[in-house]
């Protein structure tokens, strides 16, 4: 267990912690000059070796800094969707609202791991992306993701949803976050009665390993739950992570003991330098088949694909589906 006080944010202080070799060092340097490095201290402390299955996400790798062909920047289009900053506009009932793009923890196999610094939108931005809002009736769902939304300050994440509340036609919020397994102590009660808002509001947890779910995230998500507000589950389908059924099982029971409904697996965005995180979805399809009678239906999430070009979900569990 590696239970330091502060995020490690280079290949230094992964070399400190133990989850490097000293002969990496220059080559996971490298690796940080492009992508960001962030692991916080309670999970670090989950991370057993780079290898295993925390540490494949978290844990730079020199394979990130190889392209395959059939890798994009912006491989569901985002940027394309996006009609003004922080909004991205995919379906025609709901939005995304980005108040900041950092996130707790630089996952490897995330597509928006480029976007690091300083994100956070501004007065003016909000406003603009508020007004963009009220002006289309036909969104009645907004979805805070980033980045995320839990590395606001309670106060300034209770002013974002009292205004989206205020908004007529909106009828639904929903936060996507990885702050309950990646650093639960900011899922302070602070942060809990924030989110326990008039209209309904869905806290998204998204995790990929049975191991995230350690007893402070377990209680960090009571905290939130005992306020009212419902959980789901997203998770990735990664080589090394979660690519077999017992893996998945162990998933999505930990979810359910802790009162979080998967909602989602999804195959993999073809991100640049994510390739060793790929599985092929005939087998992402077998898995799920496997799952079917050895777990509840409440265990079993829809596997989809997020089509590139910005096409949006389709379920992909069956070939009927593809």
């Amino acid at each position: 267990m590696r239970l330091g006080t502060k995020t490690l944010r280079d290949a230094d202080a992964l070399r400190g912690a133990g989850l490097i070799a000293p002969a990496a060092r220059d080559a996971i340097a490298a690796v940080g000059a492009r992508y960001a490095i962030a692991i916080p201290p309670a999970l670090a402390g989950l991370i057993e070796h780079a290898d295993d299955p925390l540490g494949r996400q978290f844990v730079p790798d020199p394979a990130e800094l190889i392209t395959a062909p059939h890798e994009s920047a912006d491989p569901i289009a985002d940027e394309a969707l996006s009609p003004l900053k922080g909004i991205v506009h995919r379906y025609p009932d709901r939005a995304l609202l980005k108040p900041l793009l950092i996130c707790p923890v630089y996952c490897r196999f995330c597509f928006r791991r480029e976007q690091v610094g300083d994100g956070v939108l501004t007065a003016a931005e909000l406003d603009a992306a508020y007004d963009w809002l009220r002006a289309r009736p036909a969104i009645r769902e907004v979805i805070l993701t980033g980045g995320d939304p839990l590395l606001l300050a309670p106060r300034r994440l209770g002013a974002i949803l009292q205004a989206l509340e205020a908004i007529p036609h909106v009828e639904t919020l929903r936060v996507h976050s990885r702050v309950p397994v990646a650093d639960p102590a900011r899922l302070n009660a602070a942060m809990a009665e924030v989110l326990a808002t008039e209209k309904p509001l869905w806290l998204v947890v998204h995790a990929n390993h049975v191991r995230e779910f350690s007893a402070e995230a377990r209680a960090a998500l009571r905290r939130v739950q005992a306020r009212g507000v419902p959980c789901l589950g997203q998770s990735v389908l990664l080589r090394g992570v979660n690519d077999s059924a017992q893996a998945l099982e162990d998933l999505f029971r930990a979810m359910l003991a802790a009162r979080v409904k998967p909602y989602y697996l999804h195959h993999l965005d073809a991100a640049p330098g994510t390739a060793r995180f790929a599985v092929p979805m005939a087998e992402g399809r077998r898995l799920m088949a496997a799952l079917r009678g050895r777990v509840t239906g409440l265990a079993l999430p829809t596997y989809v694909l997020d089509r590139p070009g910005g096409l949006g979900k389709v379920p992909i569990a069956t070939p009927e589906h593809v």
